[in-house]
């Protein structure tokens, strides 16, 4: 089994539309807008590919953005500075074979030489013990609590703190940034071209 991780392609977007949308009530539903959102402005958008299919993906912002959903805002009144993982999808096919652990590593690599937190929610209706217990065992802690949504679900605001960053931060982004490697190097987003409905005053829902 040969087994990918890398930044998502434009020909991927339907695939990736498509998967989120079947991963029922713990992951809210997408439209391509929404979708075209993530993959001109988010910093981290990678996909997991397996013998050449679309095994999942994750999603994740940093801070300053214009995102509107509650949860980010909710970090974004409470933290400075931290990684936002909007969502993670794995494919019905490759569920418990680590993958979901696999993209939290990679995203922990990417967010512990840039900021001190990483944050993300779960779903506590309906309750998932899988994510309450895969989350807890990976570090997070529960530092609030909302209701979002127009059935006001409750939802548990999870943080982890990323001790390397100090580290890196004194040592390198205090010093001229961090070193040109390309495991280090920001992903490549495609110049935002905004809709004639965007233009005209829309927002993202």
């Amino acid at each position: 089994m040969a087994l990918a991780i890398r930044d998502v392609s434009e020909h991927d977007l339907d695939d990736v539309l498509a998967l989120n949308n079947a991963a029922g009530q713990s992951i809210l539903a997408l439209d391509a807008a929404h979708l075209r959102y993530f993959f001109e402005r988010a910093e981290y958008f990678r996909v997991a590919e397996i013998d050449g299919h679309l095994a999942g993906f994750l999603i994740a912002l940093r801070e300053g953005s214009d995102y509107p959903s509650p949860n980010y805002r909710w970090f974004s009144g409470h933290y400075d500075a931290f990684v936002y993982i909007d969502r993670i999808v794995i494919a019905n096919a490759y569920r418990r074979h680590g993958l979901g652990r696999i993209f939290y590593c990679d995203v922990t690599s990417y967010a512990e030489v840039r900021v001190p937190l990483l944050t993300c929610e779960v779903f506590l209706e309906p309750h998932d013990d899988v994510a309450v217990l895969f989350h807890g065992t990976y570090g997070f802690q529960e530092v609030g609590q909302q209701r979002v949504g127009a059935q006001e679900r409750q939802v548990s605001l999870l943080a982890k703190e990323l001790p390397s960053y100090a580290y890196v931060r004194e040592t390198w982004l205090e010093h001229g940034g961090l070193p040109d490697l390309p495991w280090l190097a920001e992903r490549q987003r495609p110049i935002p071209v905004p809709s004639p409905r965007r233009q005209a005053g829309e927002r993202l829902a």
